[in-house]
């Protein structure tokens, strides 16, 4: 779906889920985030840096927007003792990623294979432990090389 194609209300939809949510959550949570020194994960995407040939235009901008959310509200939230990162995966086995699609795309991956969900979640759990308690405003590629 190209921006060509793409209808009014495809963006809205899109752009409310993957943006308009993580700002109403943030902000809903905000005292317990702020009571308990927590972190928020935003997930955004490899197709948010680059295009993508499987992604489309709204949900590729919508996830560049919320990268730049992310980075707005680790400014924004920091003060309170909030860290804010986001995770921008890459081909990662779902079942959103079919047999096909894996085999032509695993060819552009340096690491010649696509991720685990386990690999995203570790890296998740990094960014929310005390090991990453300096890391704030980050967007942590998971993405085997892909986009180098």
């Amino acid at each position: 779906m190209t921006s060509l194609t793409t209808s009014t209300d495809t963006w809205m939809r899109v752009f409310h889920l993957n943006l308009v949510a993580p700002i109403l959550l943030a902000q809903g949570l905000f005292d317990e985030l702020r009571a308990a020194s927590g972190s928020i994960v935003n997930v955004t995407s490899i197709a948010g840096s680059r295009v993508h040939p499987f992604a489309g235009s709204a949900y590729a901008t919508s996830k560049a927007a919320l990268a730049s959310l992310t980075r707005e509200l680790a400014h924004d939230y920091a003060p309170h003792g909030i860290r804010v990162n986001a995770i921008a995966p890459g081909e990662i086995r779902t079942d959103m990623l079919s047999p096909d699609a894996e085999a032509r795309v695993v060819a552009s991956i340096p690491l010649r294979r696509v991720g685990t969900p386990d690999e995203v979640a570790k890296v998740i759990f990094f960014l929310c432990s005390d090991a990453a308690s300096y890391v704030t405003g980050a967007e942590v590629p998971i993405n085997g090389g892909q986009h180098l």
